[in-house]
């Protein structure tokens, strides 16, 4: 099958699936079947094929362009991996939906449990598409802009050494805030708001909320709180440091150039000069010396992703559908119950108006149990793949 090939609907996706994890083999596999036997074809990326077993989709290579064509790109594995989707759905202007076999999983649509349910919804056309908000970031150093790219979760910049503090200027809009001793700053998303930002003491904002986070990491200063500003602003840090230090150089890069360049660097490979570094979803570094200045703003192009609608008869309410599966975010939840449920939070007592709650004892339809995946069948002890503060 070539990567051009279509199915008799006329209809392909494009499945990200982290191979190193058993259980995202199986469900990858199990899900290809699933959607071949609805008529719609499979593409998979290059690297991931042998491992998926998967002869009867088409590979194409790991670019910019590989989700081009399709109608969707399935993601199977934790939030890392589908932060990785991401970077494949947003060039090609398509949806993400993800399976999850991670820890917290916000981004996910489906857990292994709701496969059948969701390949069938998938089949149908049964589902919306969701406009997530995307940061837009920009490097400059000696006066000319170095690197550009962009995040869904957060844009951080870091103290690229650990035993010493960073020394950064706050920016909003173009006046100066605060300049602050600390270990970074976080510029997020109301995505990122449940990923690092959250971690660093960052407040919790619903997805249909648009603004944009800043959350000092760590800072030494007596105004150093969490703020929320609006979508429209542009957030700013500069890194302090002696004009002698070594600076990157001045030539321009964007867009692919620019991805390239950030994804060869790693952490440990980070020059002693440089004074902080950037990270952009946990996935592509910059080095910033001293003397740098990274510019965030709302992004130019979002991410768009796929949210099924709610399983007819399973337990909406977090908590109530434990006894079947355990705590699982079920296909098509609010973010509300995501949150009672990913966090385990209390909420016995709570009565709510009639209408609004299921008993324990209600029945998941037929169409639910018909070929239900359990979790723990596709269940392993491997961690989720660098990269993606989730």
């Amino acid at each position: 099958m070539t990567a051009n090939s279509k199915s008799a609907t006329g209809r392909v996706m494009l499945l990200v699936a982290h191979t190193g994890r058993p259980a995202a083999r199986r469900v990858g596999r199990a899900l290809i079947g699933k959607l071949e036997a609805a008529g719609i074809g499979v593409r998979v990326l290059q690297p991931e094929a042998e491992e998926l077993g998967a002869d009867t989709a088409a590979a194409v290579p790991v670019t910019p362009t590989a989700a081009v064509g399709t109608e969707m790109v399935l993601a199977v594995g934790g939030d890392g991996t589908l932060l990785r989707a991401a970077e494949l759905a947003r060039p090609a202007r398509v949806p993400l939906l993800g399976v999850n076999l991670g820890h917290v999983g916000f981004l996910a649509e489906a857990e292994p449990a709701d496969l059948a349910v969701a390949v069938a919804n998938i089949a149908a056309r049964r589902y919306s598409v969701e406009r997530r908000m995307t940061v837009d970031v920009a490097v400059r150093a000696n006066g000319g802009q170095i690197v550009s790219t962009w995040a869904l979760n957060e844009a951080t910049v870091e103290k690229a050494a650990r035993e010493r503090m960073l020394d950064l200027v706050i920016e909003v809009d173009g006046r100066p805030l605060s300049r602050w001793g600390c270990d970074g700053v976080v510029f997020a998303t109301p995505t990122g708001s449940t990923a690092y930002a959250f971690s660093a003491g960052g407040p919790v904002v619903w997805p249909e909320v648009e603004a944009l986070l800043m959350v000092p990491i760590s800072a030494h200063a007596l105004f150093a709180r969490p703020m929320v500003v609006s979508p429209a602003s542009v957030l700013a840090a500069e890194v302090i440091g002696a004009a002698s230090a070594q600076t990157l150089g001045a030539t321009a890069v964007s867009g692919q150039q620019a991805s390239a360049a950030i994804s060869s660097q790693s952490v440990t490979g980070h020059s002693e000069t440089a004074g902080a570094v950037l990270w952009c979803d946990g996935r592509r570094m910059v080095e910033l010396p001293p003397g740098s200045r990274v510019e965030v703003r709302r992004g130019s192009l979002p991410v768009l992703l796929a949210r099924l609608p709610a399983a007819a008869g399973a337990a909406a309410q977090a908590g109530a559908d434990e006894k079947r599966t355990g705590q699982e975010v079920r296909i098509g939840a609010p973010f509300t119950d995501r949150l009672v449920v990913k966090f385990g939070l209390p909420v016995a007592g709570w009565r709510g108006r009639p209408g609004d709650r299921t008993d324990e004892g209600t029945a998941v339809s037929d169409e639910m149990g018909q070929d239900m995946l359990s979790r723990e069948e596709f269940s392993d002890t491997a961690e989720e793949e660098p990269g993606g503060h989730a």
